[in-house]
């Protein structure tokens, strides 16, 4: 009886979800631990690079575990879908949550938070009506100005993506080969060390994600009287600030992909949104949801209409533009 009643019960548990992760884990484990608390379903995380990630799904082909792939930036999730790496799933749920801008026009991945990348200034030193596009800052008035984040990171990629998408390759490229030339100092590794140059004097303006500069906020909220932010191209036909993303899919060969869906909708469902961002200083996709305070400090602003998987597919041909122009 004992046996037959302990099988009972193992057939009545959910199956587990596989999670594939190059988020930092510590940010993204909470909110899986709350999963299952209440849904009573297991999630198995493993973490790793983005670039990792997809590598290990391609070679482990049908024999991988993985159920879920939540990465960061719209051209890692565009090049695993490409790669025939991640499923078409049809989720009128996530269709809902998550703005059309934002997903995968072929309903492969869809965004899970925004990463918005925009110009920061030194408060003293520099007027910020002086400041309107990342255009403008080619120009050769902010020689010897300039502070930029090294070409190596999908960040720096995906903004000259944008910038082709937007003006095609050859105003691209023009506009890149300006930005390297107003260089104040070499590229950076991270843009925190590169908001911490300009506070520092190194540079009187730059381009980084806005999460890095809630970061040290929340940790020095006087930093804000030292480098402001600035929202890039608000004027009419500027094309709006430019947003990146981290977002999931449901793997190819997902052995739970009714638990994989689910997994998703969830994240995207408007309370869970609001968790999943505060404390990273991301903001939701799900525009119901609340950000958190610090990043509702910023106001709001007019984000790029461009499609997330149309820059995507431009990221080769960025990589290959930030090396003829020489951006380190």
């Amino acid at each position: 009886m004992l046996a037959a009643g302990t099988q009972v019960l193992a057939q009545a548990a959910p199956q587990a979800v596989t999670v594939y992760s190059s988020r930092i884990e510590q940010l993204l484990k909470p909110t899986l631990d709350r999963y299952t608390k209440e849904t009573g379903v297991k999630i198995n995380l493993l973490t790793d690079r983005g670039g990792s990630l997809t590598e290990r799904l391609a070679s482990e082909g049908a024999s991988s575990p993985a159920d879920v792939l939540i990465t960061v930036d719209m051209g890692v999730l565009w090049n695993a879908a490409e790669r025939g790496l991640l499923r078409k799933v049809d989720s009128p749920a996530l269709n809902a949550n998550v703005p059309a801008n934002f997903r995968d026009p072929g309903n492969r991945w869809w965004g899970l938070s925004q990463r918005e990348r925009t110009i920061f200034y030194a408060a003293g030193r520099v007027d910020p009506k002086n400041l309107s596009t990342y255009e403008d800052l080619a120009l050769p008035k902010w020689k010897g100005k300039l502070c930029l984040r090294t070409s190596k990171q999908t960040y720096t990629q995906s903004l000259t993506a944008m910038m082709i998408a937007k003006h095609g390759e050859a105003k691209a490229e023009e506009i890149v080969r300006g930005w390297v030339t107003n260089l104040a100092t070499d590229v950076f590794t991270n843009d925190a060390s590169l908001l911490k140059a300009i506070a520092a004097g190194q540079c009187d303006v730059g381009i980084a994600n806005t999460y890095y500069y809630g970061r040290i906020l929340s940790k020095e909220p006087d930093f804000n009287q030292q480098v402001k932010l600035v929202w890039a191209n608000q004027g009419k036909d500027e094309g709006g600030a430019h947003v990146n993303l981290s977002g999931g899919g449901v793997t190819a060969h997902a052995k739970n992909p009714e638990g994989a869906r689910k997994l998703l909708e969830w994240l995207s469902s408007q309370e869970v949104q609001t968790a999943y961002t505060h404390g990273t200083f991301e903001s939701p996709i799900n525009t119901k949801a609340e950000a958190d305070p610090i990043v509702k400090a910023w106001g709001k602003f007019v984000p790029s209409p461009l499609n997330a998987a149309d820059i995507g597919s431009h990221q080769p041909a960025a990589i290959r533009l930030l090396d003829r122009v020489g951006y380190r």
